[in-house]
């Protein structure tokens, strides 16, 4: 499978192709408002602004499946990230990243860089995955690894 052939929706409900991001760094997250590492959002929007210019393009995916700890609506959600992290990073529409109903995009990845011990599923929110500018998944990071700690692998990158 194609990573750019992958549909996925907007926050703001438009159905794309990650094609939009061929030829870029991607730095993929599965997000959520109410978690002990929502703080990352102001890491991930840091490096949002250093890098964009660069070719670094950061993908928030909302997810519900961990102690329903993103309950909101994608209105709610786009408002709380934008308020209390100037989130500017493109944001999309709620997904599972786990189980049968896992989004097409959640089980490429995972199918490509697996986690701890070997296993495919994501453990915890803000579980982070670096693909290259040819779509190739470079790494997996685990939902504790702060956004600046990724910040010498993205530059490599670039």
């Amino acid at each position: 499978m194609n990573i750019y052939d992958i549909e996925v929706k907007t926050i703001e409900g438009k159905t794309i192709t990650l094609e939009k991001y061929k030829n870029r760094v991607m730095l993929i997250v599965n997000v959520a408002s109410k978690c002990g590492y929502t703080g990352q959002y102001e890491g991930l929007e840091r490096l949002h602004k250093l890098y964009a210019h660069k070719g670094l393009s950061i993908l928030g995916f909302p997810c519900n499946q961990f102690l329903s700890q993103e309950p909101g609506t994608e209105e709610e959600i786009k408002n709380f990230c934008t308020v209390n992290y100037g989130v500017e990073f493109d944001l999309f529409s709620k997904i599972d990243v786990n189980g049968d109903s896992a989004h097409p995009l959640y089980k490429h990845l995972k199918s490509e860089a697996s986690g701890l011990l070997g296993s495919e599923a994501i453990k915890w929110n803000f579980t982070k995955f670096l693909v290259d500018r040819e779509g190739k998944v470079i790494k997996r990071y685990a939902p504790s690894t702060a956004p600046k700690d990724i910040e010498s692998d993205i530059a490599k990158l670039l």
